[in-house]
């Protein structure tokens, strides 16, 4: 008989007192009903959370390390993106 695997799952977590969310784990689970409620469970059992995202591993995609140049090198390109060609007045105190 073939065992089958729940899938991967990957677990992001808001805190109190954070803006995003932070990626702090994996579990698996047969779907997202129940990743959701085993990822609140796992990683929010002192009240440390206000939200909660699963996201199944097999939808993540991401750039390689090894190619950081060749994929960020755009970026140098774009020097108005830098707050250095701008202005700020005094009186503005936090910026």
């Amino acid at each position: 008989m073939e065992k089958m695997e729940w899938p991967l799952w990957e677990v992001f977590v808001r805190s109190r007192q954070g803006l995003d969310h932070k990626h702090v784990g994996s579990l698996h689970a047969s779907d997202a009903d129940m990743a959701l409620q085993n990822a609140r469970d796992v990683y929010t059992r002192r009240m440390e959370g206000v939200s909660i995202w699963v996201v199944e591993s097999v939808n993540i995609h991401a750039s390689n390390p090894d190619d950081q140049g060749a994929f960020f090198d755009p970026a140098e390109d774009k020097v108005y993106r830098h707050p250095t060609f701008y202005f700020v007045p005094e009186e503005v105190k936090n910026m």
